[in-house]
């Protein structure tokens, strides 16, 4: 419920998203508006798109202003890619590459067969 006899403290004269803003008594006990600032979104995982644990939700200017380990994980990709998909990529590319073992040895299998007759 906006109070009609506070006015914005900003040149901004609209109800915007950047210009939301709380009533607060001052220590003098009049009613003041309080500019509140613009939540921070988490970031994502790239891969499935859940939000990255232990990187907190913060606006770009303030990710600027944190130090790297705040702002990373101590993983391959972290930062980037949340540990199931890390996992999975892993998985993936292990299995891949027995699978071009398996068929590296197929081949050769195949190979005496054939010599062999």
């Amino acid at each position: 419920m906006a109070n009609s006899r506070l006015t914005y403290r900003r040149r901004m004269p609209y109800n915007t998203v950047s210009n939301k803003v709380r009533i607060i008594k001052t220590p003098g006990g009049s009613l003041r508006y309080l500019h509140l600032k613009k939540k921070g979104t988490a970031p994502k995982c790239g891969d499935c798109g859940s939000k990255l644990a232990g990187i907190p939700a913060l606006r770009p200017r303030e990710y600027s202003q944190i130090s790297r380990p705040k702002k990373t994980v101590q993983r391959t990709y972290g930062g980037s890619r949340c540990a199931n998909c890390v996992k999975d990529r892993v998985v993936r590319a292990f299995l891949i590459e027995e699978q071009k073992i398996v068929k590296k040895v197929m081949k050769e299998q195949e190979k005496k067969q054939k010599g062999g007759r």
